[in-house]
Order: structure tokens, then C-alpha cells, then sequence
């Protein structure tokens, strides 16, 4: 199994940067991709960002060039750089790790960081 702690979320103006982290730990040699996703009130939960082990990357069209994700080699941890933040980036961002039990592809995910643009 895998656990996920996510971290660094907060309230930051409109224009400013915040950086999330996700830290993985249990069998983390079985993760084969992670992302962060997010869910405003009312909506449903979308993909803003993601990695896999490759090092391949692919973004939500929203942020795209305002967000990188990037992680660590050994795929413990995945960041999310958020610059130029808006007011609609306003979420609860959650941290998603594919991974394997077996045979079988799980998805885990954390408890959730709440990003609240506002000024």
C-alpha cells in the first residue's frame, strides 16, 4: 500500500506562487505515475497535473504555463509549482498516486490541501 501527506497550501494573492508537496511512503517502488488534481465547490475533481516514472509530464489546459509539476528520482515526492495564480485556481488540491497491489493498478490519494486565491 501507499500512503500520501500533502503540504503547502494556503491563501495567496492574485499573481502570487505557492509550491505543494507530496510525500509517498510505503511501497513506493510500486508508484507508477502521480498528479495532482483539484476540486473547486460545486465541481467536479480534475486533473491539473501529472507525472509518471518515465519523466513524462502533462498538464490540465487551465494552468498550463503557469504550472510545473516536478518530483524527486526516486518518485517519493512530487511537487506542484503554481505561479500567476487567479482567483479560479481556488481548490482543494489533492495528491494522486498510481500504483500497483499485485497485479491490479490502485489509485491513492491524500487527505487534500486546501489554495485559496484571494486578495
Amino acid at each position: 500500500q501507499v500512503q500520501l501527506a500533502e503540504s503547502g497550501g494556503g491563501l495567496v494573492q492574485p499573481g502570487g506562487s505557492l509550491r505543494l508537496s507530496c510525500t509517498a511512503s510505503g511501497n513506493t517502488f510500486t508508484i507508477v505515475a502521480m498528479s495532482w488534481y483539484r476540486q473547486a465547490p460545486g465541481n467536479e475533481r480534475e486533473l491539473v497535473a501529472g507525472t509518471n516514472r518515465g519523466g513524462g509530464t502533462n498538464y490540465g489546459d487551465s494552468v498550463k504555463g503557469r504550472f510545473t509539476i516536478f518530483r524527486d528520482n526516486a518518485m517519493n515526492t512530487v511537487y506542484l509549482q503554481m505561479n500567476s495564480l487567479k482567483p479560479e485556481d481556488t481548490a482543494v488540491y489533492y495528491c494522486n498516486a498510481a500504483h500497483y497491489i499485485g497485479t491490479q493498478r490502485v489509485d491513492a490519494w491524500g487527505q487534500g490541501t486546501l489554495v485559496t486565491v484571494s486578495s
